[in-house]
């Protein structure tokens, strides 16, 4: 998908503390709305035994010996477990951190990727509630590891929330599964952008086990897997109309708010701008002083505030004054002298 890790052509890198919130943000959306949408428990367990039956008649029924494998062997349901519950809230915002820190040509792209798709499995969970394989009867042969295993975490037998805290998660929430897509997310970016061998290793392991444990702890339908690839995969397709709209916005806003595009200081509620002055000026253009007397006359010997003069001259003939203007006068008479003249 390269489009979805592309970096943008414009922009500056993005700040902190702008980032942190954002995602925050985002993030208790999402939480708060896969709440609210639990759904009808019926509607929610019809929809799970549709996919189940759907998937055994295409013979994709790969839940049973996994779950099975799970559930007789702690040495390998138990570290599952631990992993459902836990990597998707560790490693996704680790891979987002890293690509701040160290790809942040790339971080702008992957961050809108993430919540495309995050909010697109939003959609996905209000249109199709759907019962997860261990909240199935036992008849259909699933064993909820989550339960099974409790003792050995801090989940409760109802959820992979804390226990106690069950109620405050939707467990019908398993249409598409956005523990394989957030896991499918990390591990595309790191192989992308990792430059160690191992780092593009787990970057393929990664959402291979995440696909195997969902399964095997009965959490999720293969075809949950299935689904949550696809979301990444339109939550991608997405990502350069979003930030097109994005920086159209920014754009206009910029427009609309006070010096956003001007670049001026506000000064007394006014906006200031340079003023432009010409580099040159024509020599046949004679410079004429400004005239700050403004009308105003001084008696003999008064002088204006600031006006100079200069030691030589005697009191009250100030460079410009009265008595300066009566000796050049005098100096351009018919009785001066030619050379005066």
């Amino acid at each position: 998908m390269p489009h979805a890790t592309a970096p943008p052509a414009t922009g500056h890198r993005p700040r902190w503390w702008t980032e942190l919130p954002l995602i925050a943000v985002v993030y208790a959306l999402y939480s708060v709305g896969r709440l609210l949408v639990r759904g009808d428990v019926s509607t929610a367990v019809d929809h799970g035994l549709a996919i189940l039956r759907f998937e055994q008649a295409l013979y994709l029924n790969a839940e049973h010996p996994l779950n099975r494998l799970f559930t007789s062997t702690p040495a390998i349901g138990i570290p599952a477990d631990f992993a459902y519950a836990s990597l998707h809230y560790v490693v996704t915002p680790a891979v987002l951190v890293w690509l701040f820190r160290r790809r942040s040509t790339a971080y702008r792209a992957a961050r809108v990727w993430l919540m495309n798709s995050t909010l697109l499995g939003l959609v996905g969970f209000t249109l199709m509630p759907t019962c997860p394989p261990r909240l199935l009867d036992a008849g259909h042969g699933f064993v909820d590891t989550m339960a099974q295993y409790s003792a050995y975490g801090w989940w409760g037998e109802g959820a992979s929330a804390p226990r106690g805290l069950s109620g405050m998660t939707n467990q019908y929430a398993a249409m598409p599964s956005l523990h394989v897509g957030w896991s499918l997310w990390c591990g595309i970016l790191l192989w992308r952008h990792g430059r160690h061998p191992l780092i593009r290793a787990a970057g393929i392991a990664y959402p291979l086990i995440t696909t195997i444990v969902v399964m095997g702890t009965a959490n999720h339908y293969f075809l949950d897997a299935v689904a949550g690839a696809a979301v990444m995969g339109l939550g991608a397709l997405l990502v350069k109309p979003v930030i097109r709209f994005a920086d159209g916005v920014k754009a206009r806003l910029a427009g609309v708010l006070p010096g956003g595009l001007t670049g001026g200081r506000k000064q007394g509620g006014a906006s200031t701008a340079a003023v432009s002055i010409p580099a040159t000026v024509s020599p046949d253009v004679a410079t004429v002083p400004p005239d700050v007397s403004a009308g105003c006359k001084t008696s003999t010997g008064e002088r204006i505030p600031g006006q100079r003069t200069t030691s030589a001259d005697p009191p009250g003939t100030a460079v410009g004054g009265p008595a300066a203007r009566d000796a050049a006068d005098a100096d351009a008479s018919d009785d001066a002298p030619a050379a005066a003249r």
